[in-house]
């Protein structure tokens, strides 16, 4: 059962309250918004760039010091050991959390220097920075969307990924922001150069991410001296793709002005989890590290051995909290980190959850093109959704966790800390636990459930029941009513539904359980049983791109008519999707890559449409194939800038008259470039040339057919625009 929470104490920022919705659509796997109350709380950006500058924060440890802890810390507990148990204790556990990501992550973000002066404009903002007798400036250009103003605004790093069209459309004017004017690539790390280290010195540890914050945190100053006639300072997000997308990221997390922060794609040294990077194939920490100085110079000491630091993107993603978060992720490209990027994700949803604001962050990966940092269909309702939420604040939509299953994360793999209850000061005893329900009326679609009421124990005074469905560590929200009955629409005909009952007091306190009612839904003649599970799945007759699978029959009271067919990628992790149906104990699964492993479970349906749990799980690895056609290797550029660029796609299409199991792709890099990633294919290289094979998933390919979602990046001296070349397939 999910555990509720009370909710969020923030007086004067509170600008909406909608009812919570389970949001569940085909294709991915659905997780409902982080449940804390019967309300969605949007949050506006605090007043001030750091909330808890004034906490007393214990000695940090020492780098040599650090244990390793293969799970992901535990963002509820404090350096001192103990673990907070209020919302209140939040502020100053998240500046523990801050110091600790500055000291062994990011570098410093220094305080609001003496002086900040600028400009605002409808056309752009000019910033100058004096400080200890240093000095820098830098601009950035602004576009309106229509209207008079003042607007809200989104700072969009580095010009490319995001949808600024969308942006605009929503009601948000755009703020193009070059990092590079504050924080250059292509230097070395003892020799730093842009706006950030012309104040703070070449030789700063501080990395490049955290420079383009400073600067974002500069902008919001001149914005919020200006007479607030064209921007509004008090509604300001970010975004960015790629390597901008890791600073969007730091941005967000390190500005408590940021009202909404939305990350794109953004890769190693972004969202994804630092311990789960090397498991995944992403770019390596030291990968990353290494191509630019992005990271802070402390960081060098643990790009391999990750888990001794003592923090981790989830907590990252929890400093955030309560304010909104947007993270859109690309699970076509394993080199970004994608499964460590939903677990950062579920695991600083946690914390939104404590703070009674799970419905404040979004995490969607569910996106058919593969193509990096390009505009997706899928982002862009959602994407206006959090304009309008936490910028215009005009509307309420409930954050969602869209995780596609190609790249699907498991949270409870990763942790060995539980989400605490964290209570308010005044009010913190919950109400009775309700009745036992009673249910009544019960059709093809719908039901009442009555039950006895519960009583307020602490003063706040009794406000309401939620209504959840027993279902595993989901328990969705049916519905809520202010009274003790409750007609519930929109089931599903010919199921099994137990259900239980929640009360609520003004404070959020939530009560126990009620104890369940068990009814079924109408239609096809009341069969509410369920056929046995299948027995002894195994797979037998597995080439290259098949297999056959048998198991034995199930039983039911009215007789099975089928079977579903289900199949996951790989050894672990991944989601269980339907692919095929029988109405015997056999099938044969084509269509398969070769060389890759995967997972099935059969389940069993009878004639009123209940399915049995499912059967025991049976792995193949499909036999080695062999290519039998020809095919081409076009290369398509990007986006590229002074030291490097992107190859995507580099599309690999099967021109011959018979189908291929498999390809190879070759080509020469010019003198001086690196390959500094890849994604959707297996990359060696030896000098400059390098030879790309198909992944798992794309190397069977129809005539005329063909993949796109291969991609590289490279590194290379600066005005050097050679690219690579002599491509050719096999």
């Amino acid at each position: 059962m999910i555990i509720g929470l009370p909710r969020l104490t923030i007086p004067s920022r509170v600008v909406a309250l909608v009812t919570v919705a389970m949001l569940s659509i085909a294709g991915a796997m659905a997780v409902p918004p982080a449940e804390a109350t019967a309300t969605v709380t949007a949050v506006t950006a605090a007043g001030v760039e750091n909330e808890g500058a004034d906490c007393a924060v214990p000695g940090l440890p020492d780098a040599g010091s650090l244990p390793t802890v293969s799970r992901l810390p535990d963002p509820f507990r404090k350096l001192n050991g103990t673990r907070i148990s209020t919302r209140s204790e939040w502020r100053c556990l998240r500046e523990e959390t801050k110091r600790l990501a500055e000291r062994f992550v990011y570098g410093e973000k220094p305080a609001k220097p003496a002086s900040v002066t600028g400009t605002v404009t409808r056309t752009g903002i000019t910033v100058n920075v004096n400080h200890n007798g240093r000095s820098a400036a830098f601009s950035a250009s602004i576009s309106l969307p229509s209207g008079s103003g003042p607007f809200p605004a989104v700072v969009v790093l580095g010009g490319f990924g995001a949808d600024t069209a969308a942006i605009r459309a929503a009601g948000a004017a755009v703020i193009s922001y070059d990092p590079y004017a504050v924080g250059r690539e292509g230097t070395p790390r003892n020799n730093k150069q842009g706006a950030f280290y012309s104040v703070y010195g070449s030789s700063s540890g501080t990395g490049l991410l955290m420079a383009w914050a400073w600067g974002v945190s500069r902008i919001i100053d001149v914005i919020e001296q200006s007479d607030g006639g064209v921007l509004r300072a008090d509604a300001t997000g970010v975004t960015g793709c790629s390597r901008f997308g890791k600073g969007a990221f730091v941005v967000g997390a390190f500005d408590q002005r940021i009202a909404l922060t939305m990350p794109i794609e953004s890769g190693s040294a972004g969202v994804p989890i630092f311990r789960g990077i090397p498991g995944e194939g992403a770019q390596s920490l030291s990968s990353a590290y290494g191509e630019q100085p992005w990271l802070g110079d402390a960081f060098g000491s643990f790009t391999g051995s990750p888990a001794r630091l003592p923090v981790d993107t989830h907590q990252m993603v929890a400093m955030v909290a309560p304010r909104g978060l947007f993270v859109m992720d690309n699970p076509h490209i394993a080199n970004l980190g994608p499964r460590s990027a939903s677990v950062a994700a579920l695991g600083g949803a946690e914390v939104y959850r404590a703070l009674g604001a799970g419905d404040n962050l979004t995490y969607w990966s569910d996106v058919q093109d593969g193509s990096h940092c390009a505009n997706r269909s899928e982002w862009r309702t959602p994407l206006q959704q959090n304009i309008q939420k936490f910028l215009l604040r005009t509307g309420n939509a409930p954050g969602a966790i869209r995780i596609s299953s190609r790249a699907s994360g498991s949270l409870s793999e990763w942790r060995d800390w539980q989400t605490p209850v964290l209570g308010d000061p005044g009010d913190t005893t919950p109400p009775s636990t309700p009745g036992t329900p009673v249910a009544s009326g019960v059709t093809a679609t719908g039901a009442t459930l009555t039950w006895a009421a519960s009583t307020d124990q602490g003063g706040s005074g009794l406000a309401g029941y939620t209504v959840h469905r027993e279902l595993g560590d989901t328990d969705p929200q049916l519905g809520q009513s202010a009274t003790s009955s409750i007609t519930l629409t929109g089931l599903t005909a010919n199921t099994r539904y137990q259900v239980y009952v929640r009360a609520r007091d003004g404070a959020g306190n939530l009560s126990g359980d009620s104890p369940p009612v068990t009814f079924g839904t109408t239609g096809g003649g009341g069969d509410t049983s369920p056929p046995t599970a299948p027995a002894g799945l195994a797979a037998s007759g597995t080439t290259s791109t098949g297999t056959t699978l048998s198991w034995t029959a199930s039983t039911d009271d009215s007789g099975v008519t089928g079977y579903d067919i289900l199949r996951a990628p790989g050894v672990s992790g991944g989601t269980f999707t339907q692919a095929g149906t029988s109405a015997t104990t056999s099938f044969g699964d084509t269509g398969l890559a070769p060389s890759t492993t995967y997972r099935y479970q059969v389940r069993a349906r009878d004639a009123a449409g209940n399915t049995s749990p499912v059967s025991n799980t049976a792995e193949v690895t499909t036999r080695p194939g062999t290519s039998t056609g020809t095919c081409t290797a076009v290369p398509t550029v990007q986006t590229q800038w002074g030291t490097g660029y992107v190859v995507q796609p580099l599309t690999v299409t099967n021109t011959g008259t018979s189908a291929i199991t498999g390809w190879t792709v070759t080509f020469t890099l010019p003198a001086g470039h690196t390959l500094t990633g890849s994604w959707n294919g297996t990359t060696t290289v030896s000098g400059q040339a390098v030879t790309v094979r198909n992944a798992g998933h794309n190397g069977a390919l129809a005539p005329g057919a063909a993949t796109t979602g291969v991609g590289f990046q490279v590194s290379r001296p600066n005005g050097d625009t050679a690219l690579p070349s002599g491509y050719t397939c096999a």
